[in-house]
């Protein structure tokens, strides 16, 4: 099978690459190939190209950056991944991509289903339903992939950011009312790559939910990184209020993921287990 992957750099990107499976020839496309702020080239360098998926790992992540560059946020989510689909649907080259919980409202507890009504409240949740939404309309066979709380051993993400305050503080007040599925970019790159597999050889893609188990708030998720990495620093649970910021982010963030492993065989992943090996890494990196 051949794949070709947009995006060098990123948390699932990394891992990708690292991934790949035997028999699996990849071709990486970053900026230099497809800069996802110049929609036009994004079309002519999918256009040219021969696969037999595509995976799209390019998003603008800049949750509160994006209030204030929206138009960028847009070309980048929207726009490109628009005409990323568009020329994949010209070549009949089955479509990969990552979404986000950010294009539901995040309301109640119930969990998300892949066909509930969407709702974003702020500007990037807005640029990745654009991108949806362009890639459902481009007549594209593809796979949307919706996933949450994205952590790794490389690029900016909330673990690493924990365990730099942790060694800095004895104590850290974190949100503790927003709910959901920590992600390793293991895992999400794990799934693409089944995805991208089954839709070469004709399966079915739609919409689908993947994020870790179990459900968890960010103050639980803290927590666990500090006792993980036996930083003896205290968790004080607040709520959203008490951390204002830009942009609105979802209270429920919780997901349905039963149609993935029901139609691909991709179980939700151990967001714990996962912790741990990012931890391994980064503590070998030293």
């Amino acid at each position: 099978m051949r794949l070709v992957l947009f995006g060098r750099t990123g948390q699932v990107a990394t891992e990708v690459q690292r991934r790949l499976p035997e028999g699996v020839a990849l071709e990486v496309l970053g900026r230099e190939e497809a800069d996802f702020a110049r929609p036009t080239d994004v079309f002519n360098a999918a256009r040219s190209l021969q696969a037999d998926a595509v995976i799209n790992a390019v998003a603008y992540t800049a949750v509160d950056k994006a209030e204030t560059e929206t138009d960028l946020a847009e070309t980048v989510n929207g726009a490109s991944v628009t005409a990323l689909a568009r020329a994949c649907a010209e070549t009949g080259t089955p479509l990969v991509h990552i979404s986000t919980d950010y294009v539901f409202a995040g309301d109640g507890t119930r969990v998300w289903e892949p066909d509930d009504p969407t709702h974003p409240l702020g500007a990037y949740g807005r640029s990745k339903l654009i991108g949806e939404e362009g890639i459902r309309d481009s007549g594209a066979r593809h796979a949307i992939l919706r996933t949450s709380w994205v952590f790794s051993a490389h690029g900016a993400n909330f673990v690493k950011t924990m365990l730099r305050l942790g060694a800095e503080r004895e104590e850290l007040r974190i949100v503790a009312d927003q709910i959901g599925g920590p992600t390793p970019a293991a895992a999400i790159a794990d799934a693409c790559l089944t995805l991208a597999r089954g839709l070469s050889e004709g399966r079915d893609g739609g919409t689908y939910h993947f994020s870790g188990r179990p459900d968890a708030s960010w103050a639980d998720f803290a927590r666990e990184i500090f006792g993980q990495a036996e930083l003896p620093t205290r968790v004080i649970d607040i709520p959203t209020t008490e951390y204002p910021t830009p942009a609105r982010r979802p209270l429920n963030s919780r997901m349905d993921c039963t149609s993935i492993e029901a139609e691909f065989g991709v179980a939700r992943p151990d967001w714990k287990a996962g912790l741990r090996d990012v931890l391994a890494e980064l503590g070998a990196e030293r």
